[in-house]
């Protein structure tokens, strides 16, 4: 019996996204976009302390290595030749910190997550060294003073963790974002691996000039940081290794792109002033600015959108940051256990199709944009006896669509030309009431595309378009048509606005909870007030978690 011919499906390009709750590693077609096969892998967040949020970085390797093998069998299983496969890009988790020992390839310490708070003292005192009338962070980096950001963690680690003092002290340690520390382990580790990052993650660490494009001297003295543990700082879209094991072996990694900026490239927003919002464990708004930098006067970022090859020009976008959206749905599953599965709480929210008065702010790393509170905490309010879980999970829902509206509002001041519709991407899209309730709170239509793994795509599209590898056009005129379902608005515009400020009210609410940081970095709260009010709170707080759970 003849064997079976192979499918003729090529050239192919590999995507590795490594987020903060999972990773996946995705092949598609260069010639059409179509995704071919993927697998995707849970990982585990550690919280040591309230506040503190690390990763291992050894389970985000071996779960990288696990989908690219997985991968590449069911694209076996499909009879597709897996030496199709021309390249890989990476995606990666953004600001999340990792040291590592370049003599022994071990991490130094765990990941700290861009999520967490424990920096708060470290931004304080840092906050008192920048002039009030010269802030040359912002104006060098395009970012505020925030716990957010890699140089704050990195400088938290060095001044607590003993092991990554004395190794850097040897000259042993190497600091990188995720994406630095898998490139470098995938590219060989200490046998010779890369260490580099792109321009648009070093974007984000706050010791890069995004004018200049190259690490800042006076920013790592500030921050007093060496600059030889940095990696070196190439462009998103050229060959930095070769995969040196598993059934990729040989394959160049090409591309790189922190995951919201792989968003944009995957919603092709290659023009000046188109934008989308991305859904994942956070919410990112970025529009696209074009060559020129726009500093935000309502509280947006001004980062690094991409550059496309090594002598290809930077592009930068304006930022809206919001550190909690599907997060809360992993918080009302794991933590409230009112849901067993994240797409229940679509059923729940549809069963009752309003939050009958609840609003829900999810401010559990406090607030991003516009407000950069980190005092503030998580609340739900507007509570009455008739509240049930299925309310509070609609309130979840509209609590993301909010925080949306926020960042909308600020990116319209800045552009100073409104967007006519919200281009989206991420898991949580394909929640169809959190898109029909998108649309009705900004008013505008919202625009999902059939294919949602957008972050994935604009990874392989950089990868596939690298000089050597050369087998995706970036061509405006070869670029495939992204076919979007569309949202429109079902609500008064006076409904909406109603709504959007009462959650505004609560948001002020949510603020001025964390009021000093005690010496470990735990937060105290409101010292003056009376036990009583603790004691009768958390009486309260039990109870009616009790009763939102089904318990009797």
């Amino acid at each position: 019996m003849a064997a079976q011919k192979k499918a003729v499906v090529g050239p192919l390009v590999g995507a590795v996204v490594q987020g903060t709750n999972s990773t996946r590693f995705l092949v598609f077609n260069s010639k059409t976009a179509d995704l071919l096969s993927h697998h995707q892998v849970e990982l585990t967040q550690e919280f040591p302390k309230e506040g503190w949020v690390e990763q291992d970085p050894k389970e985000i390797l071996q779960s990288v290595y696990e989908c690219i093998e997985r991968t590449c069998q069911k694209l076996v299983e499909l009879n597709i030749d897996i030496s199709n496969i021309k390249a890989i890009g990476v995606s990666n988790q953004r600001e999340t910190t990792v040291i590592w020992d370049k003599l022994t390839g071990e991490p130094l310490y765990n990941a700290v997550v861009w999520l967490d708070l424990r920096t708060q003292p470290t931004v304080e005192n840092l906050s008192k060294k920048i002039p009030g009338n010269n802030n040359f962070v912002k104006s060098k980096t395009g970012l505020p003073l925030s716990t957010y950001f890699s140089a704050v963690k990195l400088r938290w680690i060095l001044d607590n963790v003993r092991q990554v003092q004395k190794a850097v002290e040897e000259g042993r340690a190497l600091f990188g974002t995720i994406d630095s520390w898998l490139i470098w382990s995938l590219t060989g580790g200490v046998n010779g691996g890369v260490h580099c990052t792109d321009v648009t993650n070093a974007s984000r660490t706050m010791l890069f000039n995004i004018h200049s494009l190259e690490w800042d001297k006076e920013l790592c003295d500030f921050f007093e940081i060496p600059v030889d543990i940095l990696p070196n700082v190439w462009s998103s879209s050229e060959i930095y290794g070769l995969l040196k094991a598993g059934a990729l072996e040989g394959v160049p990694i090409s591309g790189c792109l922190g995951d919201q900026s792989a968003a944009l490239v995957g919603q092709m927003c290659f023009q000046e002033g188109q934008a989308k919002n991305t859904y994942g464990t956070g919410c990112f708004l970025l529009c696209n600015t074009g060559h020129k930098c726009v500093f935000s006067e309502h509280g947006l970022l001004t980062t690094v959108a991409y550059k496309l090859g090594r002598d290809k020009p930077v592009c930068y976008a304006l930022e809206g940051s919001v550190a909690i959206a599907g997060a809360v749905i992993r918080w009302l599953r794991d933590n409230l256990g009112i849901i067993k599965t994240s797409e229940e709480i679509e059923t729940l929210a549809k069963d009752v199709g309003t939050s009958y008065g609840c609003y829900f702010v999810p401010a559990f790393s406090g607030l991003y944009a516009p407000y950069w509170e980190p005092s503030a905490r998580g609340i739900i309010c507007g509570l009455t006896q008739f509240t049930s879980k299925n309310h509070i999970a609609f309130a979840a829902l509209e609590s993301v669509c909010f925080q949306t509206r926020q960042i909308l509002d600020a990116m319209n001041r800045d552009c100073g030309v409104p967007l006519t519709h919200l281009q989206v991407d991420g898991g949580m899209t394909n929640n169809k009431i959190l898109m029909q309730l998108q649309a009705d709170i900004l008013h505008i239509p919202v625009m999902k595309p059939s294919m949602t793994e957008t972050t994935a795509l604009g990874a392989a599209m950089v990868a596939g378009a690298a000089e050597g590898v050369g087998v995706w056009s970036l061509k405006p005129e070869d670029l495939s048509v992204i076919i979007m379902e569309r949202f429109e608005p079902q609500i008064k515009v006076t409904e909406s606005e109603v709504r959007y400020a009462t959650w505004k009210k609560a948001v002020t609410k949510s603020m001025g909870w964390v009021t000093t940081q005690s010496e470990n970095g735990d937060p105290t709260i409101f010292s003056s007030l009376p036990l009583g009010f603790f004691i009768v709170s958390s009486m309260i707080m039990l109870i009616g978690a009790r009763y939102i759970s089904g318990i009797p």
